[in-house]
């Protein structure tokens, strides 16, 4: 059981997912951490993958008939806003009543104040070395909001070298296709390009910061579930 509990504290402090299997019958509990599992000899094929979209899902649930509990350990989900601009403003409270640990990050001390970002962490650093300080993993989205490619494109530039289940960054269809261009420049590849959601957000017409925020979140909450492209009429 001491072993038990220090695999997930070690976890914790790794913000690595994990999960703790046990035994229904006998108690018998194993550590599963997706490229870390001694004990996936344990575990037939079919229950590995269960066992893997458990922890993707971050829900909890029972397998093989009830033979097996799977208890699912899980980062906190956290969003990285570049930029402490207007939308922001609203993007920032919005996703940490949804559960997120926001971060806004912006070298602008007069931009990222707590009068205007109250209850919100603020990094004053420039966006790539605010985003290698963080550790994005793959419980971290990341959305870049300043429209000054000298902010956003360093921050992209780091942002795709993450595991971050989630890139975007704000701007129209022509200015996305620029930034797409400058991001080939630095070496980045069609596939590697495509994780950046650009223009950020689903579309649903949103015009001003506060809907301009929803539709980023919803767009984020979409990636965080698999729902991404999203296709549905709206």
């Amino acid at each position: 059981k001491k072993e038990i509990l220090n695999t997930i504290l070690s976890s914790r402090i790794k913000k690595q997912p994990l999960a703790i299997i046990t035994n229904i019958a006998d108690g018998t509990q194993w550590a599963f951490a997706e490229g870390e599992n001694e004990n996936a000899h344990v575990f037939t094929a079919a229950e590995i993958d269960t066992i893997k979209k458990s922890i993707k899902d971050n829900k909890s649930c029972l397998i093989s008939d009830a033979k097996f509990f799977v208890n699912v350990f899980t980062p906190s989900l956290r969003l990285i806003i570049i930029g402490a601009v207007h939308i922001a403003q609203f993007l920032a409270p919005m996703a940490s009543v949804a559960g997120f640990d926001v971060t806004v990050v912006d070298p602008r001390a007069s931009f990222a104040t707590p009068l205007r970002f109250p209850e919100i962490s603020l990094l004053d650093e420039w966006p790539d070395e605010g985003i290698t300080q963080l550790k994005p993993d793959t419980r971290t989205a990341i959305v870049t909001l300043t429209h000054d490619p000298k902010l956003d494109d360093p921050a992209l530039i780091e942002a795709l070298q993450t595991k971050a289940f989630y890139i975007a960054s704000l701007g129209g269809t022509r200015t996305h296709g620029k930034r797409l261009e400058r991001l080939k420049s630095e070496g980045f590849d069609e596939q590697q390009l495509q994780r950046i959601n650009g223009p950020a957000g689903l579309d649903i017409g949103a015009i001003s910061p506060s809907e301009i925020a929803i539709s980023i979140l919803a767009e984020l909450t979409a990636s965080l579930h698999g729902r991404l492209p999203y296709t549905r009429d709206i």
